[in-house]
């Protein structure tokens, strides 16, 4: 690692230099949040953007490591508005619901997203194996006893990928404007028939 820069301060490691350049990441997107970049977080660090460019290849990938870093605590957040809910369907709907609004006001997660960042790679991420694993981990947190309702592994798997493929449908197109009600609604006859479907014949 080199040694120059950082404002007098310079990280003991790789890791507490990516820390820090996440940190610096986060501070720019809420100072800006419609320009950051890897220039933007070199000043904010003190250092070149070469440093900045060591450790993320440009700014795409420093954004989607920053809003990865920011997974946990969405998780957790949608986590907790799923409790007490064990339904198969109306766990899936909420859960929607709530990535949505988690999307529209948590700026890190949210601003790859969005329609000024957006690009076909990453919209096809949303279903990749991180995604996946994404999804898994909220459908495993919900307060619903999946085998007590007939679904079997595979269908659960089934579930995770109606999930991820609903809200890659919702961030190309938010949806007319639709309030968080409206929207529950909607989805309620669209991905939680679905569910409902499922259960009925698992």
């Amino acid at each position: 690692m080199r040694t120059h820069g950082w404002g007098g301060d310079v990280p003991v490691d790789d890791d507490e230099a990516v820390a820090r350049i996440l940190a610096a990441t986060r501070t720019c997107i809420d100072r800006n949040p419609t320009s950051t970049g890897v220039a933007d977080v070199a000043r904010e660090l003190q250092v070149t953007r070469q440093t900045v460019y060591r450790y993320f290849k440009g700014t795409e990938e420093l954004l989607e490591a920053t809003a990865m870093d920011a997974v946990g605590d969405l998780l957790t957040r949608v986590s907790a508005g799923l409790a007490g809910i064990t339904e198969p369907d109306a766990a899936v709907v909420r859960g929607l619901v709530l990535v949505m609004a988690e999307l529209s006001a948590q700026s890190y997660v949210g601003l790859v997203l969005n329609g000024d960042h957006l690009t076909m790679t990453r919209l096809g991420g949303v279903t990749s194996d991180i995604a996946y694993g994404f999804a898994r981990s909220i459908v495993g947190r919900m307060d619903v006893d999946w085998a007590a309702r007939g679904f079997t592994d595979a269908d659960v798997d089934v579930v995770i990928e109606i999930l991820l493929r609903t809200l890659q449908s919702l961030i190309v197109d938010h949806g007319r404007g639709r309030s968080t009600e409206e929207l529950g609604r909607f989805l309620d006859r669209w991905t939680g028939a679905s569910i409902r479907a499922m259960g009925d014949t698992a």
